[in-house]
């Protein structure tokens, strides 16, 4: 699981692009200034760095200049500045890519992704989830349990294949909103528990005994993996 090092001084924005890379599969660190994001990088070794331009501390250029002083650690600029002669410093400092805000989540994920492949620091794409006699297969989009169709639809499947790629990890709903239809909204993360619901009634063997997706109370759900 590659480490993402997400340095935003911005906290609802941090707080958005670390739920999407976390649904994606990354582990996400986060600082909100630059000499602590710097601190960060240095202790923790990212495989990568969502790097803001302005920031309190230090600036993300500085910061930048002294992450590439240091060795090849991939770098995605994340910033609202325009002016052509920023992206030219960023890239010429030696940032991988450049993204502007406002940007969608997903897109942003689908960049680093994309970075760390060429760089050779990506994991291999899981083609399949399985757990016991339930496959997932993310390519053709199906669904079987002990070799039986089942029929799910998008939001469930998303919700499925997210909670199944990181087993034993607790999702808020929020989160699994998140990943299951690329928005949330606050006051609206109870709907997903009429999708759990649904996806209980077709996977599980008894849904009134649930062993697959559990409840956490208080915080979630998660996809439990049996040994």
């Amino acid at each position: 699981m590659p480490t993402i090092l997400l340095i935003e001084d911005e906290s609802e924005l941090a707080r958005v692009a670390q739920s999407y890379l976390q649904n994606g599969g990354f582990t996400v660190l986060t600082a909100a200034r630059g000499d602590t994001g710097l601190s960060q990088f240095q202790q923790s070794k990212p495989d990568l760095v969502l790097l803001d331009l302005n920031l309190p501390g230090m600036d993300g250029l500085d910061v930048a200049r002294e992450i590439r002083r240091q060795g090849e650690t991939p770098i995605i600029m994340v910033t609202a500045r325009v002016e052509e002669t920023d992206r030219l410093i960023g890239l010429e400092l030696g940032a991988d890519d450049y993204i502007t805000k406002p940007y969608s989540p997903r897109e942003l994920v689908a960049r680093v992704r994309a970075v760390l492949r060429r760089s050779g620091r990506a994991p291999a794409q899981p083609r399949k989830l399985q757990e016991g006699s339930l496959e997932v297969d993310l390519e053709e989009h199906s669904v079987t349990k002990a070799g039986h169709g089942i029929d799910l639809t998008p939001t469930e499947f998303n919700l499925l294949a997210a909670l199944m790629a990181q087993p034993g990890r607790v999702f808020t709903r929020l989160q699994l909103l998140e990943s299951a239809q690329g928005t949330a909204y606050e006051g609206y993360e109870r709907t997903v528990d009429a999708h759990v619901k649904n996806l209980r009634a077709k996977l599980e063997n008894d849904p009134k005994e649930p062993r697959l997706i559990e409840t956490v109370f208080g915080v979630g759900y998660r996809f439990h993996k049996t040994e």
